[in-house]
């Protein structure tokens, strides 16, 4: 055997003999890193533009949404590509593995030029549909432009961060975007304040980080025993576009309607309570984001440990995988959310000096913190149904708490109860979303026990 060959077969044993904390722990470390890191930038750009003007905290938050599209379109590639090649890595099947890690990728990059391209031509329209005003409309419209340059970036990097976790390697996934983080945040108070761009400037900095991201990345993928990109196993075929579908569209709709939400929050937000309004629902966002995206790492932790041992027929190692997160996460989600309750004024202020903004946003805040330890539940089951195959489930779990809970939520509370009700909604979806995932997941679990 040559060294890859051996370097794979160290793999195969370390997946799937491991004992599951550790492996999960093992995998879970670098991946939590990651997402703290690219939860701290985002609140970095937030805190830096909130130097400047309410208008601009507002536009950045509102090309947020556009930017969580195009992360859904990554992940949609990243993780239907992912889960599938963990599956076949574990059964044995490593030419399939590599067939799709290159199509995956192709099919990112094409989807995130498209986003470029059309993004540009329609910046104007698209700026009011995310739901800016007369004041803030040319703001939104000169981050946006910038923004857009860096998707086919964006795509690709998610695309491949993904593949490597799958494959086991969260190291490497964390080492790229650390490194796009770390310049975002260097980059940020340099361009804004240093060579006064302004708004611009911190549009600069985000697609410069995640340029980096992608250099990284891809220099991952040439190291050890993960799997090269070629050009020649490029398949873009009903059978593999079918199971990224498959394995990505649980993605695609979490991420997706999580964008249309945070669309129709800004547009209720801006006719409730105008600018400030909107910054702060954009702050309470970015900020339990935040907390949850270390909930989330911790999952992704678990999502390889998952396809690997259920492609390999050890279904008893993911069940126990899953009762692990569950327990472990619903603990720390407690923690961050009892700190979040006990100092919301301070947070939201410190990230916007605006009493108007911290009037809005320290209510929103206690109310979305409240439920925050349901997300350990959710997050799991959507995970485990999704690195499973189990796709028409794991898209229901998905799309509940940005959609088929929030939306109507949203427009039901905000009726009856105005600002207050906005403020609340994200709450009551998240009580609705675990009520949904209880029975999807646990009729899974059930069947692997049986098995």
């Amino acid at each position: 055997m040559n060294d890859n060959e051996i370097a794979a077969q160290k793999k195969y044993i370390m997946m799937t003999e491991t004992p599951v904390p550790k492996l999960i722990t093992k995998l879970a470390i670098p991946t939590i890193l990651s997402m703290l890191v690219t939860g701290f930038y985002n609140l970095a750009d937030t805190y830096f533009v909130g130097k400047i003007t309410t208008e601009d905290t507002a536009a950045v938050g509102l090309v947020f949404t556009l930017m969580a599209i195009i992360q859904a379109v990554g992940f949609f590639c990243g993780q239907g590509s992912g889960t599938f090649l963990s599956r076949m890595l574990g059964a044995g099947e490593k030419q399939k593995a590599e067939e799709m890690a290159a199509t995956g990728f192709l099919l990112a990059a094409i989807l995130g030029v498209l986003i470029t391209v059309f993004g540009n031509i329609y910046a104007h329209p698209l700026a009011y549909i995310l739901g800016a005003d007369a004041i803030s409309v040319e703001k939104t419209v000169q981050y946006m432009r910038i923004i857009l340059i860096g998707a086919p970036f964006m795509t690709c990097q998610f695309v491949i961060n993904n593949q490597l976790r799958f494959q086991g390697s969260a190291i490497y996934a964390m080492v790229g975007l650390f490194c796009g983080a770390a310049a975002n945040v260097v980059l940020d108070p340099i361009m804004i304040f240093g060579f006064r761009m302004g708004i611009s400037g911190a549009a600069v900095a985000t697609v410069s980080g995640q340029l980096i991201s992608f250099i990284v990345l891809m220099v991952g993928t040439t190291k050890g025993a993960n799997l090269r990109l070629h050009v020649k196993n490029i398949r873009l075929n009903f059978y593999y576009l079918g199971q990224i579908a498959n394995g990505g569209l649980a993605s695609l709709l979490r991420q997706g309607l999580a964008a249309v939400a945070t669309l129709l929050m800004n547009n209720e937000a801006q006719e409730l309570g105008g600018n400030a309004a909107v910054a702060a629902m954009s702050i309470v966002t970015r900020i339990v984001m935040m907390i949850g995206s270390a909930m989330i790492g911790f999952g992704q932790g678990f999502q390889p440990v998952c396809s690997f041992n259920y492609g390999a027929g050890k279904k008893d190692r993911v069940r126990e995988g899953f009762f692990f997160c569950f327990k472990y996460g619903t603990v720390f989600l407690t923690f961050g959310a009892a700190i979040l309750i006990i100092l919301a004024d301070s947070i939201v202020y410190g990230l916007r000096h605006d009493p108007a903004v911290v009037e809005v946003g320290k209510v929103a805040l206690r109310w979305q913190a409240a439920t925050l330890p349901f997300l350990a539940f959710t997050s799991m089951a959507n995970m485990m149904l999704q690195s499973t195959g189990k796709g028409v489930k794991a898209s229901i779990a998905s799309s509940c708490r940005s959609g088929l809970c929030f939306i109507p939520c949203l427009y039901i509370l905000v009726y009856f109860f105005g600002i207050r009700g906005l403020e609340a909604t994200q709450a009551v979806a998240d009580f609705f979303s675990l009520l949904i995932a209880i029975p999807l997941a646990v009729s899974e679990l059930s069947k692997m026990k049986k098995e």
